[in-house]
């Protein structure tokens, strides 16, 4: 089973691409407003007797209906509205993601937990905290979205498909972020071997920018990409598929750091992280590695320290 707490665009969108993913025999879809999730439910199981999917959605306002979940997504909290930072929403959404921790660690005390809330790495530290589980099963969204995004923007210039581009973007999911495509490829060869300089910060600009422009254009912040990343990220957890993605994940000494959540490649398997893949950085790299990793550290003030504790 599958439980996903909060039923706004991201979640509502996650639990109907896991629909017709049929990532699940069951999707749960937990909402503290009344009748929203039953709504979405019913509307998703209409749309699965059309197409002939063998899932049940379940909408609910009762946290012990994710009891027995495999995975849960946290989707909850407040959402960016235009102008406004990933890191701006710290304060405010810590309260949300303690409060759907403590009743993750009653009822779902088994699963592997993937949060989508901004701004990411301060609400998975958050969300870390006050679980308690091993870090293999807390894992932020963040890194799929990101990479691909950097993917879709270069395959626009050198005129291969996004499929065929293996990004990297490492550090913050937020204005700090770190896309690195000279360390991203296409069949082996460097992604900046094929732009011009000027391409080159096009790309990497775009991919920082995605998310606001996203949000600035229709008002409010993206759910398509975080739904597909989501359902890539169980269907491998799922089906145990050993697949390398990006995700904020518990650094323990990995890339020098340690203590601090962040975006890099992981392998997903029905463990959850199973593994962290070390990318060699330069001197230079490393320190806009750095860089990124002190922007999360300095977010993470932002974050009342009841809520780390």
């Amino acid at each position: 089973m599958i439980s996903i707490i909060g039923s706004g665009k991201v979640g509502a969108t996650a639990a109907a691409f896991l629909m017709l993913g049929e990532a699940d025999k069951k999707i749960v879809l937990v909402d503290i407003l009344q009748g929203v999730p039953q709504g979405e439910a019913l509307d998703m199981n209409h749309a699965a007797a059309i197409l002939g999917k063998s899932v049940e959605v379940i909408g609910s306002n009762n946290y012990e209906d994710i009891k027995g979940s495999d995975i849960v997504i946290i989707t909850a909290g407040l959402a960016r509205k235009p102008g406004m930072t990933r890191e701006e929403l710290a304060g405010k959404n810590a309260e949300i993601v303690a409060g759907v921790a403590e009743q993750v660690k009653k009822y779902a005390p088994n699963s592997i937990v993937i949060i989508t809330t901004n701004p990411l790495d301060a609400m998975v530290t958050v969300l870390y905290k006050k679980l308690g589980f091993p870090r293999n099963r807390v894992i932020g969204f963040s890194g799929v979205l990101d990479s691909r995004r950097m993917a879709y923007y270069a395959s626009q210039y050198i005129g291969v498909s996004p499929a065929s581009i293996v990004p990297l973007v490492l550090g913050q999911h937020g204005e700090n972020m770190y896309p690195v495509p000279e360390l991203s490829s296409v069949y082996g060869k460097s992604l900046k071997d094929f732009l011009t300089e000027e391409q080159y910060n096009k790309v990497v600009k775009d991919t920082i920018e995605a998310g606001a422009q996203i949000t600035n254009l229709r008002k409010f912040s993206s759910n398509w990409g975080p739904a597909a990343g989501l359902l890539l990220m169980v269907d491998a957890i799922k089906k145990d598929r050993k697949l390398v993605v990006e995700a904020s994940v518990l650094l323990d000494g990995e890339y020098g750091v340690k203590g601090v959540f962040a975006e890099v490649p992981v392998v997903l398997g029905k463990d959850g992280a199973e593994k962290i893949i070390e990318v060699p950085l330069s001197s230079q790299q490393k320190e806009l590695f750095m860089k990124s990793i002190n922007a999360i550290k300095e977010n993470l003030k932002q974050v009342p320290p009841q809520y780390l504790a």
